[in-house]
């Protein structure tokens, strides 16, 4: 038994426990000739079965490729921008959500090329100074996230049963309002609030 132990695991490169999707976003940002620098957000479009009208970066899932190329390749499918158009700057931090997804994020300038709105999956580019973000606090919402037990759980395997002391956590749910019709919210509000952070 110690052999086959051995045989698995000498050497090898552990992974996470739980099954985690894997998606890559692109924070892209455009500088227009006064000077301003913009970021680029699009909102899905509202026939998504998923998050439909959310405000969203670029991006989705990681295929078979790295996460900055799923990042760029997700950024020309929904707007047209192309890679070559895109110099990206680097790596922003990453997020694990507690749904079993990991984010990816980066951050880019684009370069040229013009907006080519995918209508399967856009409704709109939305275009937001970065000064609002440097300037404008966001709205902080805590939200608590823990276990949802139900009758069919096996209490009765466990020490205290019903009356177990089952963690909680807190989830910080940042909302940016920029005008009446743009509210940027949940995990990218809160790719946003990193990187305004660092900078």
């Amino acid at each position: 038994m110690i052999e086959r132990v051995k045989k698995i695991y000498k050497g090898r490169k552990a992974s996470s426990i739980n099954k985690f999707r894997e998606a890559a976003v692109l924070l892209l940002l455009e500088e227009c000739k006064d000077g301003q620098v913009n970021v680029i957000f699009e909102r899905r479009a509202l026939k998504m079965k998923s998050q439909p009208g959310d405000i969203c970066l670029a991006g989705g899932r990681v295929e078979d490729e790295l996460p900055v190329e799923a990042a760029l390749r997700e950024c020309t499918e929904e707007i047209g921008i192309e890679k070559e158009n895109i110099e990206v700057i680097g790596e922003l931090d990453y997020l694990v959500s507690p749904y079993g997804l990991i984010i990816y994020p980066f951050v880019g300038v684009k370069t040229g090329g013009e907006f080519k709105v995918n209508s399967s999956e856009v409704e709109e580019v939305i275009k937001v100074p970065l000064e609002y973000f440097l300037e404008n606090e966001p709205i902080l919402y805590e939200m608590e996230i823990g276990p949802t037990n139900n009758e069919s759980f096996p209490y009765e395997l466990i020490n205290g049963g019903k009356d177990y002391k089952f963690k909680k956590g807190i989830m910080k749910e940042y909302f940016y309002k920029y005008n009446e019709k743009i509210v940027i919210w949940g995990f990218t509000a809160a790719i946003i609030k990193k990187f305004v952070d660092n900078l």
